[in-house]
């Protein structure tokens, strides 16, 4: 995992750092998808491979409290739909949204995305960026790849409002292990 600590204070709304990284060798974990689509866009994201396709069925199973899915892809006609579970999947960090490339037309693209290694990154209160960008088994040069590919999609979202050092501190760790800090 990566820590990286911004020079941007995430309580003024010019200064949110929000985004998506598809990392070039992946994560090392399969999550699991569901698209909230109809018709034709459900055909294409089960054949694009998402775990969960469904519509009314699907809203009525997640206000129901059933939610086994890792991320969550809509398309746009859906969120009228998938705004009313807002209290439901926004404190999960699940709520679609179109700035993060959840609520597309392009379900198949989005969805392979998610399984083949995007990962979200959004800044906490404390105006700290944390990802996922590997395993401990992946060898030298593939987590380099992963943690390039994150900073560089970290650099690219810094907010026009953000003054002084935008990239404090960064340490990388395993998961629930010591951080190891990066000049």
């Amino acid at each position: 995992e990566i820590a990286m600590n911004l020079g941007v204070d995430p309580k003024h709304a010019d200064q949110m750092v929000r985004g998506v990284v598809n990392l070039p060798n992946g994560t090392g974990r399969t999550l699991k998808v569901a698209v909230f689509a109809r018709g034709p866009k459900a055909d294409e994201a089960k054949a694009a491979g998402a775990d969960i396709v469904g519509a009314d069925e699907l809203v009525n199973e997640v206000i129901g409290g059933k939610i086994e899915f890792d991320r969550c892809i809509a398309t746009p006609d859906m969120m009228g739909l998938v705004g009313r579970l807002g209290k439901v999947l926004g404190p999960r960090g699940l709520m679609p949204n179109p700035r993060v490339g959840t609520v597309t037309m392009d379900v198949a693209g989005a969805v392979k995305a998610s399984k083949g290694g995007a990962v979200e990154f959004r800044v906490e209160k404390a105006g700290i960026v944390q990802g996922t960008v590997g395993k401990a088994s992946f060898d030298e040069g593939k987590l380099v790849e992963n943690i390039k590919a994150f900073v560089d999609a970290v650099s690219k979202a810094k907010p026009a409002g953000a003054k002084g050092t935008y990239i404090q501190r960064v340490a990388i760790s395993s998961t629930m292990g010591p951080g190891v800090k990066v000049e």
